[in-house]
């Protein structure tokens, strides 16, 4: 029987492909991943009816093909599928899923993205009207004594089905591409698109030859013989890591396909296989990856994959936030292939997913930790800022996390957060039962103010990464009765209150000449003169900025929302002490003398805290020179 039939979609009264074209014009690339993946579900579909016993003839090596032809301008999908008989084209082809154009507009007018509105009618094969004028299909179906098919349609809601010359099983795709998208008829275009979206899809994707280089025999020398072959350029790995079973891999399978993701990182530290099947299906593996102190946030390194196609890389709301910082794969059926913002923060599937991650990644960490401590904080370094991120993103891995963290200090010793309340708490509680923590964000420029807590025998604390303002401010609402003070916002005698109060050696008088003396002295604005009774030891002068309005300052300058601290001028304590030898010279020298002494007092203390700069640092060495 010969076929010949002509008509019309059935989308009633309006032309779709004007409206799928507008739509989706942003992003044309995703016609491949579209068509490509409907071949593997082709190519699938065969070989489970063969082991069904469903389908008794040869299934054969799957594969599907794209071929480019630049003189002819097409673009081939070609399948050793399924196939469709005349009828199952005008059912699965023809019969465009919705009732009509009006109702497509109305409902996706405000549609950001391509990928909201292919798909939700069946459109998957009508991006192919995206890139070409006229799209063939010449098919032949599996089944007993079918006929080969040919449909035609270009771009109109006409179609027309004949006959087609197709003399072996499957479905063959010819896109005649249009002139506005001739940039697909590049083979580096092609490629990279297919290294994106098929680089892991479960039947080979054959994608013309490349040239290998392959040994063959030896020289008169000995030494292998190399010689060039044309073979397949199959695209894709069909069975990646993630749909293995753990024990069926080694370390270097993990690191190998760390590589082949991520081709020029520095290995990972350790990695996380996922592997759930309810309430949702999810595979995948994460890594840490090294992250340095600057906090590079690099985001778009997790891959989200469903059945192996490649959707996004934006992957915000499957993943918890500070697990951005991951690298890896996620892949879960349960997320549809044509996924959109929307969708996602909508989809109780994707919220079960965070939690579930965001679980194995703390059960990963505490075993770590319990199994090896020693190995878990040589990579502290690495991994802290990741999991202070964590405590402070994420409510539930804190109470899991306040297990593992690690506390570090300036000995480089590391404490979890309950051993280091033990270490400190007996000599740095204050008069009002609260234990002060003290650290410093930059030890060698704090040395001085660090070195004067440990002559009280103070623990100061190393917080020096740009998420530590925020971890911070966590730990003084999650710990009881604590508070966090940065080594250089007081002088040592005054970081823990204590009830013991060091004796004055100035009378009252001398205290307010003292006072006097160097208010005259302090030529920048936002000084405080402060005189206190401290060890003769300590320095005669130390400049510091109260602990509060620092720590508001810091956050305004990340973006933390408090940008009225920001436009709000700098103010420091001056603190003298009045017990240091240098203030009783200063108050019996006169004159020019006087103020020189006390002028460079407050320049050392400026030094101390990196403030001198300029004009004021080059007087401060003239000065220097003539005191010597």
């Amino acid at each position: 029987m010969s076929i010949q039939e002509k008509g019309n979609i059935s989308i009633h009264t309006e032309n779709i492909f004007p409206i799928i074209k507008k739509f989706l014009y942003s992003d044309n690339e995703i016609f491949l991943r579209e068509l490509v993946s409907n071949a593997v579900d082709a190519v699938q579909k065969i070989k489970r009816l063969g082991s069904l016993g469903q389908f008794n003839g040869e299934v054969g090596q799957p594969l599907v093909q794209v071929a480019v032809d630049k003189e002819a301008k097409t673009i081939t999908i070609s399948d050793n599928g399924l196939g469709m008989t005349a009828e199952e084209i005008k059912k699965y082809i023809n019969q465009v899923a919705f009732s009509g154009a009006s109702e497509f507009v109305e409902k996706f007018k405000d549609a950001k993205d391509a990928n909201e509105i292919i798909g939700k009618f069946g459109l998957g094969f009508y991006s192919a009207f995206m890139v070409a004028d006229l799209v063939e299909i010449n098919t032949l179906s599996y089944q007993d004594g079918a006929e080969p098919a040919r449909w035609v349609c270009d771009g109109s809601t006409e179609f027309e089905i004949t006959e087609s010359t197709k003399t072996t099983r499957g479905t063959d795709i010819i896109l005649h591409v249009n002139k506005d998208s001739e940039e697909f008829l590049e083979e580096s275009k092609l490629q990279e698109i297919l290294d994106k979206y098929a680089k892991f899809l479960p039947v080979p994707i054959k994608f013309g030859t490349k040239t290998e280089s392959v040994e063959d025999g030896v020289d008169e020398e000995g030494k292998a013989k190399y010689n060039d072959v044309e073979v397949d350029n199959i695209i894709n790995t069909t069975n990646p890591i993630w749909t293995k079973a753990p024990a069926d891999l080694s370390d270097e399978d993990y690191l190998n396909f760390y590589r082949e993701l991520y081709p020029f990182s520095e290995e990972p530290l350790f990695w996380i296989h996922l592997n759930v099947d309810y309430p949702f299906n999810l595979t995948g593996v994460l890594y840490f990856p090294k992250l340095k102190n600057d906090f590079e946030m690099q985001r778009n390194k997790i891959k989200l994959y469903s059945r192996q196609v490649f959707i996004t890389d934006e992957v915000k709301d499957i993943v918890p936030e500070f697990l951005m910082l991951l690298h890896g794969v996620i892949d879960s059926p349960d997320i549809p292939l044509n996924v959109s913002r929307s969708f996602l923060q909508a989809d109780s599937n994707v919220k079960k997913i965070n939690n579930y991650i965001t679980k194995k990644v703390a059960d990963k960490l505490a075993e770590l930790f319990a199994k090896d401590r020693k190995a878990y904080e040589d990579k502290w370094k690495d991994i802290g800022i990741f999991v202070k991120y964590g405590m402070i993103s994420e409510e539930k891995f804190y109470d899991k996390a306040k297990d593992f963290a690690l506390l570090g200090n300036t000995k480089n010793e590391l404490f979890t957060l309950p051993e280091y309340k033990e270490k400190v708490a007996p000599l740095q509680t204050d008069k009002n039962g609260s234990v002060v923590y003290l650290y410093t964000n930059d030890a060698s420029k704090q040395d001085a103010f660090i070195q004067s807590a440990n002559k009280k025998d103070y623990d100061v604390l190393v917080l020096d990464s740009p998420i530590d303002n925020h971890f911070i401010q966590q730990l003084e609402q999650k710990l009881e009765k604590t508070s966090i003070k940065r080594v250089d916002s007081s002088v040592a005698d005054k970081l823990i209150e204590k009830d013991e109060v060091n004796e004055h050696v100035l009378s009252e008088e001398q205290v307010k000449e003292v006072t006097t003396i160097f208010e005259k002295a302090i030529t920048k604005p936002g000084m405080q003169v402060e005189i206190v009774a401290l060890n003769p030891d300590e320095l005669p002068v130390t400049i510091t900025m109260d602990e509060f309005m620092r720590r508001m300052k810091d956050m305004a300058a990340m973006g933390g929302g408090m940008g009225f601290y920001g436009q709000m001028p700098d103010s420091y304590k001056v603190a003298i002490n009045g017990n240091h030898k240098l203030v009783s010279k200063i108050l019996k020298a006169e004159g020019e003398e006087q103020s020189n002494l006390a002028k460079q007092a407050i320049d050392l203390a400026l030094l101390a805290q990196g403030m001198l700069t300029g004009a004021e640092l080059t007087a401060f060495v003239s000065r220097s020179v003539e005191l010597i």
